[in-house]
């Protein structure tokens, strides 16, 4: 089994398959801050990006330009079969933890 994936990692690529092919920066953002009930920085958006990027996990393309964006094209996200593989090994790792263990937890106050 590979690294596992963090929880914010996992909010990314999560976000990236539920945009499809919507999934450019802000829009990643957006779906994120819904998903977790808080706010994200962009810079930690962007960073995470790089990093799975960097890692296999993503790939990305430059779509054209758009007047909104001053012509400046906008990067959009896919997540790889490397970062699918990722987020099985995640959620299956999680689930092994939690296995055995009635949910909600309750405390011995």
């Amino acid at each position: 089994m590979a690294e596992v994936l963090g929880t914010f990692e996992q909010a990314v690529l999560l976000a990236i398959l539920r945009l499809a092919d919507k999934a450019y920066g802000r829009a990643i953002l957006q779906e994120i801050e819904t998903r977790l009930g808080r706010e994200v920085s962009a810079g930690a958006v962007h960073a995470t990006l790089e990093r799975l990027e960097n890692k296999g996990l993503v790939t990305s393309r430059l779509g054209s330009g758009t007047p909104i964006r001053a012509g400046r094209p906008r990067r959009y996200y896919q997540v790889a079969s490397e970062g699918i593989a990722a987020l099985n090994d995640a959620r299956a790792t999680v689930e092994d933890l939690w296995r055995g263990l009635r949910w909600p937890l309750k405390g011995n106050a």
